[in-house]
């Protein structure tokens, strides 16, 4: 493959894997480029300002951990969403040409087909089947005052630990020999 280089690359279009999705539902197609900060923008606007109910994040290859993520911080945000998670594979095309073409010919180009990993997720504020594969139940809310600190459903920073022994600075201890510049022991701290 050293001597071709990629001119496209497509997906192949799936319908979504959800049945009795509304219409108008939105679906947000996060790339593996995707700014995070755009897409919740987006997503955000569409959930609180205009009312949407449901709304589905879908992305494939290494896009999906950025749709992952992209999932987890609208739940946080809005609470108590439910959620349905899908995991299929998806054929993408790419076509490869040639960077040194035979001199009285057209280019050779090459299309290779790859089934890379896709997925799908769901958010609802109404209710969803509890019984579907890939269920999540929304997350409980915590109480105003509650002590979070034991729980870590809202992804609150906890105390660190204290610090091991080795790794507090100790005395450091230098013995100097005898020499006409001084005698003696210094104690100092380690750095």
């Amino acid at each position: 493959m050293e001597n071709f280089r990629k001119v496209r690359t497509s997906e192949e279009e799936m319908p979504l894997p959800f049945p009795d999705l509304p219409p108008d539902v939105v679906e947000m197609k996060v790339k593996e480029g995707s700014k995070i900060r755009n897409l919740m923008n987006f997503a955000m606007a569409q959930m609180e300002l205009k009312g949407r109910r449901q709304i589905v994040f879908s992305g494939c290859g290494r896009a999906v951990t950025k749709t992952i993520t992209c999932v987890e911080i609208m739940k946080r945000k809005l609470g108590g969403l439910h959620q349905v998670t899908k995991v299929r594979y998806k054929t993408v095309l790419e076509v490869w040409e040639s960077q040194d073409p035979p001199p009285h010919g057209p280019a050779q180009n090459l299309t290779v087909h790859k089934n890379v990993p896709s997925i799908c997720i769901l958010l609802s504020r109404d209710p969803l089947d509890p019984t579907q594969t890939g269920y999540q139940p929304p997350e409980p809310q915590h109480e105003a005052g509650e002590d979070t600190f034991g729980s870590s459903s809202k992804g609150l920073k906890r105390p660190l630990p204290p610090p091991c022994e080795e790794l507090l600075p100790k005395k450091l201890q230098v013995q100097v020999s005898d020499s006409p510049r001084g005698t003696g022991t210094t104690t100092g701290q380690q750095d």
